[in-house]
């Protein structure tokens, strides 16, 4: 069996031809979508990061923000720049770029954003809403799965799903969102960490396995049932080659794979853009 590849890239595409067609709407309504990203210091993949996201606000007409502070910035320079876009009526959604250097307390700069200005989704305001069900911005990496799996038609609803991993950009989200009554959803959701005894037979009885441990090679062939649906959202690095939780091998019996590059990655983005869109659609 040859595992058909999750293209995130070719879902993400279209999802922000979408977005760019709903930012005409707004422009047209006098409103132009506006991002507010914060940078602090030169860490290369972070640095990476927001210009990528700053490229894809240009290819979809959202106006960005962008605010780059050097590594010295202190609590106070930081949340200053929050507190600015917070009052700020044309940024619609706020991005606080991390790791923060060391030194600063991230969970009171992330608890700064207004939760409607929170484009990751991950205030608790809006973790809350999500454990309601209630709308707000969604977690950009578990709708993202989410999203791909459903582009690809993999059955979900009333499937096992098993995620390893339980961090709070991830697996705690995912898991929640896969177990609502929804369209994509509906699962009885499984969630493991790289402790728990009998790993390998957990995950070989999942129908869908989301790899969130940040561990090179964790998920095995061995530990995949055949026709299993497999995404790779862990990576680590080696040197400068990025790695996923998944072996290469695991697409010899699954049924879908993410590939290395080009999976979880994009969908993520996308997500996060859909949630710049989504805020500026809500004011009135």
């Amino acid at each position: 069996m040859s595992a058909e590849l999750l293209d995130g890239e070719r879902v993400a595409g279209r999802i922000k031809m979408e977005l760019a067609d709903r930012v005409q709407r707004l422009y047209a309504a006098g409103r132009r979508p506006g991002l507010g990203t914060i940078l602090v210091g030169d860490e290369p993949s972070s640095v990476r990061y927001v210009e990528m996201k700053i490229a894809e606000c240009v290819e979809v007409g959202i106006r960005s923000f962008d605010v780059h502070l050097p590594a010295s910035a202190t609590q106070h320079d930081i949340e200053e720049v929050v507190d600015r876009f917070n009052a700020d009526p044309l940024v619609h959604a706020i991005l606080v770029q991390l790791p923060l250097p060391s030194g600063v307390n991230e969970e009171q700069v992330l608890l700064r954003v207004q939760p409607d200005k929170d484009v990751d989704g991950l205030h608790p305001t809006n973790l809350g809403r999500l454990v309601m069900g209630a709308p707000g911005p969604l977690p950009c990496t578990p709708n993202g799965i989410v999203e791909l799996l459903a582009a690809y038609h993999v059955p979900v609803e009333g499937k096992h799903v098993v995620i390893i991993g339980r961090g709070l950009t991830i697996g705690r989200p995912l898991a929640l969102l896969m177990a609502m009554r929804r369209p994509g959803c509906n699962a009885a959701v499984t969630v493991v960490h790289t402790g728990v005894e009998e790993l390998t037979e957990l995950v070989r009885s999942a129908d869908v396995v989301v790899a969130a441990a940040g561990r090179a090679g964790l998920v095995t062939r061995d530990m995949v049932k055949p026709g299993a649906a497999v995404v790779g959202a862990g990576t680590s690095w080696s040197g400068k080659k990025l790695l996923s939780d998944v072996a290469e091998d695991v697409a010899d019996v699954a049924r879908w794979i993410t590939p290395r590059l080009g999976g979880v990655g994009p969908m993520t983005r996308a997500m996060l853009l859909r949630n710049a869109v989504l805020a500026a659609e809500r004011v009135q």
